[in-house]
């Protein structure tokens, strides 16, 4: 779970995406379907980058495979508070994702920040998977 952390403080888009299993599944706290695979995950954590103002996880808490990272950020303006949830498989990599945030303020921000990424999201996701298939 460190290198994940490291990787996210670092801006590593590379680290980061070393840090998923191939049938991750990642749920927005501000989209209802999830998104399975590690193409669309990894698109979704570069769009949220690019979003993300100020970040800066501020507490790690683990229960073997299960952790929450509880992390400060603004979007637009907005303070937003939230808490990545992670569960690792037996290799050690992330296969569930999920993040939660407060305030609503924030939540909406976030929501219109990450709409406005979606198409490149889309693009990045969809190239990686063409290219993970070959």
């Amino acid at each position: 779970m460190d290198a994940f952390r490291k990787a996210v403080e670092a801006r590593d888009t590379d680290a980061m995406e070393a840090c998923l299993a191939d049938d991750v599944v990642f749920t927005s706290p501000v989209a209802f379907t999830p998104y399975p695979g590690k193409p669309i995950t990894a698109a979704i954590l570069r769009g949220v980058l690019r979003v993300f103002e100020n970040f800066r996880y501020e507490r790690v808490i683990h229960d073997g495979d299960n952790h929450a990272l509880v992390f400060r950020t603004e979007v637009s303006g907005k303070e937003i508070q939230g808490c990545d949830f992670l569960h690792l498989n037996a290799d050690g990599l992330i296969d569930e994702f999920t993040v939660m945030v407060r305030p609503l303020s924030g939540a909406q921000a976030l929501s219109e920040a990450m709409a406005a990424q979606f198409d490149q999201i889309k693009a990045e996701a969809l190239e990686a998977f063409h290219a993970q298939r070959d």
